[in-house]
């Protein structure tokens, strides 16, 4: 599932300035366990970051008509082009390169069995994983890839 970046008002799609980006909840433990998974193999550092909590996380799951208050999805954008659920995973799995791309192979589980457990997990992901009482502070090496303006 993904939507060309052009869906977004104009505003956010210049705040994002065509850099990839990973959106997520940073409160949960398993969002940020993904985020800090990323981080750590983007040698690259192709991605910026965003807490779902932060003005432009919340415009994005505005603009995209997703509940800005649950974030029971991530979101990912990859090429201009915005991902969500195990799509997105699989989107930034995929960006990381080898070894990790082959991970990305979760696309391909057929959508009636995709969706229903990545809802599952969604819904579930605070009792099943934890959560943090607050987001993450970032140290100021990977404060200076997160983007959090309003847009």
């Amino acid at each position: 599932m993904s939507r060309p970046v052009d869906v977004l008002p104009p505003t956010q799609v210049a705040v994002l300035a065509g850099r990839d980006l990973i959106v997520f909840d940073g409160e949960c433990v398993l969002c940020s366990g993904f985020f800090r998974f990323v981080l750590r193999h983007d040698h690259a550092e192709r991605f910026c970051f965003a807490t779902a909590q932060s003005p432009l996380g919340q415009a994005l799951y505005r603009a995209l008509d997703l509940n800005p208050t649950e974030f029971q999805t991530n979101l990912v954008i990859v090429n201009g082009r915005i991902y969500e659920k195990l799509d997105s995973f699989a989107a930034a799995i995929s960006a990381l390169g080898w070894p990790w791309r082959a991970l990305s192979v979760v696309r391909f589980i057929p959508a009636p069995i995709r969706h229903p457990l990545y809802r599952a997990i969604a819904r579930n992901r605070y009792r099943l994983f934890g959560r943090y009482d607050t987001c993450m502070v970032p140290g100021p090496d990977v404060r200076a890839r997160f983007i959090d303006t309003t847009p």
